[in-house]
């Protein structure tokens, strides 16, 4: 169907159909334009995603990228940024083919719509002056055609009026009024063929108006529509083969993802983490029980202490054992030969277990080594002493207080020490060496 035949009488409703068009191809052209905007800034977004997510360069990056999963990871951001980088395509196409595109067209469509109603808006006036002509040229016809009839009725009247006197025949006489009513005749003649003419020229122009000028300038406004419409389809066909040529760039990055995936290998990273954090040592054993009771039966005596000795071997037993022993590899010298034996005499240091000086032994030794309470160490010792034994530790007391000698000499004694309730006897050797002054 055209414009021009069916739609001659709808100029001004074609003209607002026309800009509401236009207005929807400017409406098309902002939505393709904001999708671009969001395209970009979608993409701006996952590469600011994949950045911030890489690993950094430090003694951590090794260390992750011993891991399968890890590894996986960073896969998946590089994948996610070459995705970012079809979308920055996505962007890039949609505003080249079709945003710049669309808005010179636009121009283009504004310019040549300008065109086709201005030729419209100029027939339409061109006609209606020819009617404003012709409506001119009836009215003159017909005041002209009314002025020669009244003149052709006082014509009559004068001549058939009998009262008339002859002054009024000489004033008024039938000839003067005849031909005024023959001019009167004439104008109106003239005035209608003056109408005749314009009559006949309105209707050329009339039918060439409403049945070529316009209908041409219609069928430019239908086929400029008709364009418009199918660059919009054109337009909307681009905007999906937009997305469509980058699917297989997009699909490959995914496929990246999915094998990216699929190589995380649980076994091999656990795998990885014995051989980061596993030691080499052995785990402990068991812990041997250790018999507080035995305590309260140990006594003072020689025999007992050496027992007790053979019966607690130094082993890989971790308790506490007795403090004040020392290392069974280093010999302790003998006591001298002139001096008689003490009867509460310590077994040999060889038949000792090994064990470290606890903190309490280094205390001892300290409150050992200061003369004038050496001989507080008498009255530490259990039981009763001979005199013999006394006479012994006195003369030696003596001898080390009084002034030194070039001799080595072992003391031992035998100290009683209450620990948490409980008597333990435990033998305390002091070696003393001394150089005489010249």
């Amino acid at each position: 169907m055209s414009w021009g035949s069916e739609l001659w009488d709808q100029f001004d409703n074609l003209e607002k159909h026309t800009q509401w068009g236009i207005e929807y191809l400017e409406k098309y052209t902002k939505f393709v334009k904001e999708r671009s905007e969001i395209e970009t800034n979608y993409a701006k977004q996952i590469r600011n995603l994949s950045k911030k997510y890489q690993p950094k360069k430090n003694s951590r990056e090794e260390e992750e990228s011993k891991y399968t999963f890890c590894r996986a990871f960073l896969t998946t951001l590089n994948e996610l940024n070459d995705y970012a980088g079809q979308h920055e395509v996505i962007a890039e196409n949609l505003t080249s083919q079709i945003v710049s595109e669309l808005s010179r067209y636009l121009q283009e469509l504004k310019s040549e719509r300008k065109s086709h109603f201005h030729d419209g808006r100029k027939a339409q006036q061109h006609i209606e002056s020819s009617w404003k002509q012709l409506e001119s040229s009836k009215k003159r016809f017909e005041r002209d055609c009314k002025e020669a009839d009244r003149a052709q009725q006082y014509f009559e009247k004068m001549d058939a009026d009998i009262n008339v006197t002859k002054a009024d025949v000489e004033k008024r006489s039938s000839h003067k009024a005849r031909q005024q009513a023959q001019m009167r005749h004439q104008m109106a003649s003239d005035s209608k063929s003056d109408y005749s003419a314009y009559l006949q020229k309105f209707n050329q122009e009339q039918n060439e108006h409403y049945f070529t000028i316009i209908p041409n300038i219609f069928q430019k406004l239908q086929d400029m529509e008709e364009k418009r419409i199918e660059r919009i389809g054109v337009c909307m066909t681009t905007f999906a083969d937009v997305d469509r040529q980058v699917l297989p760039i997009v699909g490959k990055c995914l496929d990246g993802m999915t094998k990216a995936a699929e190589s995380i290998e649980p076994k091999t990273d656990s795998k990885q983490v014995v051989e980061s954090y596993k030691s080499g040592f052995e785990p402990p054993g068991d812990v041997e029980f250790e018999d507080y009771g035995q305590a309260m039966k140990r006594t003072a005596s020689e025999t007992s202490l050496s027992r007790e000795g053979k019966e607690k071997p130094a082993g890989k037993s971790k308790g506490k054992l007795w403090p004040f022993i020392k290392n069974k590899n280093k010999p302790p010298p003998a006591p001298p030969a002139t001096s008689p034996p003490s009867p509460s005499a310590v077994p040999n240091d060889s038949q000792s277990p090994k064990q470290q000086k606890e903190p309490l032994s280094h205390r001892l030794n300290d409150f050992m080594a200061s003369k004038p309470k050496m001989h507080c160490l008498r009255s530490l010792r259990r039981g009763q002493q001979s005199p013999r034994t006394l006479i012994y530790h006195k003369e030696l007391m003596k001898r080390t207080l009084g002034r030194p000698t070039y001799a080595f000499e072992a003391r031992q004694y035998v100290v009683s020490v209450c620990v948490k309730g409980l008597r333990v006897c435990v033998c305390v050797s002091r070696y003393v060496v001394g150089r005489e002054h010249k």
